[in-house]
């Protein structure tokens, strides 16, 4: 299946319904279809060629789902840029797989100079902001306006639709590798568990589109026909007025959008009544917040997703039945819920045989969704995929009803905020600097975002540097939500016979009275 078939399918039954609406800029599908048949054109003409690869760093807005369509009509590969990564982070991504196309929004355009300077290839630079294009950029309107459409060159199946960068474990970002078919099948079991009948919804972005659960949701609400208002980034009180403006029906939220708009002091102030859904992941809903959720928002149904890149993302749903007040002697609230369609979930044990319901193992997942591999990383991918099974490296166990419970995480991730990290590329940065003799970085509770991550510093003999020091040293090479919120100094670290660090120590006293060890 080919991942623009969903606008040429409205383009044929619904051309004039209202497709993406920015800012008070609305298009159809009509006008949708035409600007992408023209976008990929224009990216044909300065050299995209099938398989080839085109990013784009920009905040949320109508041009980045044409940019996905674009891309994919005109033959190539989505590489979305993490907008909160610093210059060597985005570099590293563009040359990792040989990018040759950058669409950036005004936001970003300092960070321009620096990339040029910095990358091993030139890319094409396209401006996509709402001003003039700058001395030496493309012009993306211009682009469009100029070019001649082309017919779309219908990849599809095993084609490679998009290279999704996520935190690795040897320090660098690697790229999962997302096909036209694994995008399709995680669109149409999110549909599956998720939709009522064939009716169309007015959905709300808020999350932002670089990352697999918005890219993914996209997608969906392209198969099926539904109206994308778009903002920018989150903003509590900018939400709640486009939710009544627009009348919107439903949104993706982190658990920590959802406090954050409860507490936002204009809450109450508008009219919620069209709102219907709200799907939130990364992390569970606590009780505390989802009381005061259903308190404020009574007609809400609530779902919970589990999922990941390589699932491109979908694994499980947590349906509305598990949220309500009723359900919460249940305790499923805490569930991350039971395989989606078309999804195989197991628990196993280390040499990958399933184990008994209640029992903890590892997480394994089989499906139509799941990645082929990592670019360029055949270890990396052999370990992750093992018989066609994707090793998520989460801890779970399996109720006698099919419902998943995380309870800890095996691979070393801290999810904050709904961003992962992971301590190997803080350590290896961290590291560097001239007084840390060695270190170890560890996620630990935090009531805003999760997990907070915390770095314990064993300083060289004689040196005492400064927290400072080390934030200042860190948010040089990484973004800021990777940056340790706090520190911790030792004399030593606790070490296994083999001498590897144990990291199950050091985390056991920031986690004791937890009933998780991953948010």
């Amino acid at each position: 299946m080919y991942l623009t078939q969903g606008l040429h399918r409205c383009m044929q039954q619904t051309p004039d319904s209202r497709a993406t609406v920015f800012r008070g800029r609305t298009r159809t599908f009509r006008e949708l279809h035409g600007r992408v048949a023209r976008l990929a054109g224009a990216l044909q003409a300065i050299g995209m060629a099938p398989g080839d690869r085109v990013s784009m760093l920009a905040l949320n807005s109508d041009r980045y789902i044409e940019y996905m369509l674009g891309v994919w009509w005109g033959g190539g590969v989505l590489n979305p840029v993490n907008i909160r990564w610093s210059v060597p982070e985005i570099v590293y991504s563009l040359d990792d797989c040989d990018t040759g196309i950058l669409i950036v929004d005004d936001q970003f355009l300092p960070m321009v100079p620096g990339i040029l300077a910095a990358a091993k290839r030139l890319p094409h630079v396209i401006y996509a902001g709402e001003g003039r294009a700058p001395d030496g950029m493309l012009d993306y309107e211009a682009m469009i306006d100029a070019a001649t459409p082309v017919a779309d060159m219908f990849r599809g199946g095993q084609d490679l639709a998009s290279i999704m960068y996520t935190g690795g474990t040897t320090g660098k970002p690697k790229g999962v590798m997302q096909t036209h078919l694994n995008l399709w099948a995680s669109a149409v079991s999110r549909m599956a568990e998720y939709r009522e009948g064939q009716r169309v919804f007015v959905s709300l972005h808020v999350a932002p589109l670089f990352h697999t659960a918005a890219m993914a949701r996209a997608v969906g609400h392209i198969v099926a026909g539904d109206t994308q208002v778009i903002e920018p980034g989150f903003v509590p009180a900018e939400v709640l007025k486009t939710v009544e403006r627009e009348q919107i029906e439903e949104l993706l939220l982190v658990p920590t959008m959802l406090q954050a708009l409860l507490a936002d002091p204009t809450f109450g102030q508008h009219d919620l009544s069209s709102l219907q859904r709200i799907y939130y992941g990364a992390s569970p809903i606590s009780a505390g917040l989802l009381d005061r959720a259903l308190a404020a928002l009574p007609d809400i149904d609530f779902f919970h997703a589990y999922g990941m890149t390589e699932a491109s993302p979908l694994i499980t749903v947590n349906p509305p039945a598990n949220h309500s007040h009723e359900a919460r002697a249940s305790g499923l609230y805490r569930s991350a819920g039971r395989a989606s369609l078309g999804v195989t979930m197991r628990i196993v044990d280390p040499d990958g045989n399933e184990v008994p319901r209640n029992t903890v193992g590892e997480i394994v997942v089989l499906g139509a969704n799941i990645t082929s591999g990592y670019w360029n990383r055949p270890k990396e991918t052999a370990e992750a995929l093992r018989n066609g099974w994707l090793h998520t490296g989460d801890g779970g166990y399996m109720d006698d009803d099919g419902y998943l419970f995380i309870v800890d995480r095996l691979k070393d991730m801290i999810v904050t905020g709904g961003e992962n990290v992971y301590s190997a590329e803080v350590e290896s940065v961290l590291s560097l600097h001239p007084e840390v003799a060695t270190c170890a970085v560890i996620g630990i509770p935090d009531t805003n975002w999760g997990e907070a991550v915390h770095a314990v510093v064993v300083p060289h003999a004689g040196k005492t540097p400064s927290e400072t020091s080390l934030r200042e040293h860190c948010r040089a090479a990484l973004a800021n939500y990777k940056c340790p919120k706090s520190f911790e100094f030792r004399t030593e670290m606790p070490l296994s016979a083999a001498g590897k660090i144990l990291k199950r120590d050091l985390r056991d006293q920031h986690w004791q009275g937890q009933t998780r060890q991953v948010s």
